[in-house]
């Protein structure tokens, strides 16, 4: 009996394990599913044991592949801090870098900069995936999570990379066809565009105003899960929007959109998230400093 153990048959193992899917697995690690399902055979076979009880559907874990799983991150962190230690990559950081973040941010504010900060670490590869909803950095096998919005779950390192805010801004044709809202309470009576994106309630718009926290239910015949339908429409004059400085401010600056209640304001800054575990990942490290430096450590222009 081979007990040799290949960490990459660990590494495919432990994805399986979180995608609970040969076929998922092989998307996120950029292969192919005969390429997982060969490494789940070799690692069964080195220890003898079967990980994993296969479906048509979904593969779930064995009791030897429970066991496995719960020790399998801290000995592939173990193994990566080894190799960053003994190789001095803390200098050149090398390998695989998995990366997330929103549709319309990562398209045109993430993707750009992280093709820069390639561009100085030739021995990183890295893969950037974009979803409209909140991502489990830990749990879904992410090293990085570039994401805007402040509710941050306490159990993940967030370092803020720019200020930022999202306000209500709505067309001028619609404005002079329906009036302009006065207050929070009158969106009530509006065409709101609702957004069901990361961390956006869907149909619930919180706020705050003057330092106090305040929300209101709004409703329109228009919504989406992609913020970028909501400024296509904003801009043809079907509603009102609440959307992200950074996302508007050209066409506030050309008089396409018009900012409502100025006062009122939803904290919505750029983090990167991680895992604490990666706290010491020198390609972690690396890409967030250069993410605080393309940002201006904070001081980033959300029009920029």
């Amino acid at each position: 009996m081979n007990r040799h153990v290949d960490l990459n048959d660990l590494r495919v193992f432990h994805v399986v394990a979180q995608k609970s899917s040969f076929a998922a697995a092989a998307d996120f690690l950029s292969v192919s599913p005969a390429y997982v399902s060969k490494r789940i055979q070799l690692l069964e076979s080195a220890l003898d044991a079967p990980l994993l009880f296969r479906s048509t559907r979904r593969v779930a874990l064995t009791e030897a592949g429970e066991r496995l799983y719960r020790r399998a991150q801290k000995l592939l962190d173990d193994a990566d801090q080894l190799l960053d230690d003994v190789s001095g990559v803390k200098h050149a950081p090398r390998g695989m870098l998995r990366i997330s973040s929103s549709f319309g941010f990562g398209r045109r504010v993430v993707a750009p900069v992280l093709a820069r900060f390639i561009e100085t670490h030739p021995q990183l590869n890295m893969r950037l995936d974009l979803f409209d909803r909140i991502v489990d950095v830990a749990a879904e096998g992410y090293d990085l999570d570039i994401r805007v919005g402040n509710d941050i779950a306490p159990h993940l390192i967030a370092r803020r990379l720019a200020t930022n805010h999202r306000i209500l801004c709505a067309a001028p044709e619609y404005l002079r066809a329906r009036g302009t809202p006065r207050s929070i309470g009158e969106l009530q009576a509006h065409e709101c565009l609702c957004i069901k994106e990361r961390d956006h309630p869907f149909g619930v718009w919180r706020f705050v105003v003057n330092g106090e926290d305040m929300r209101v239910r709004v409703s329109g015949a228009l919504a989406s899960n992609d913020g970028e339908a909501a400024v296509q429409w904003a801009l043809a004059g079907r509603g009102v929007m609440l959307r992200s400085i950074w996302n508007v401010r050209t066409y506030l600056d050309d008089g396409r959109l018009i900012q409502i209640l100025p006062e009122v304001t939803q904290p919505a800054d750029v983090f990167a998230v991680y895992p604490s575990r990666l706290a010491t990942s020198a390609r972690v490290k690396a890409c967030v400093e250069f993410l605080e430096g393309a940002f201006g450590g904070g001081g980033w222009s959300p029009g920029g």
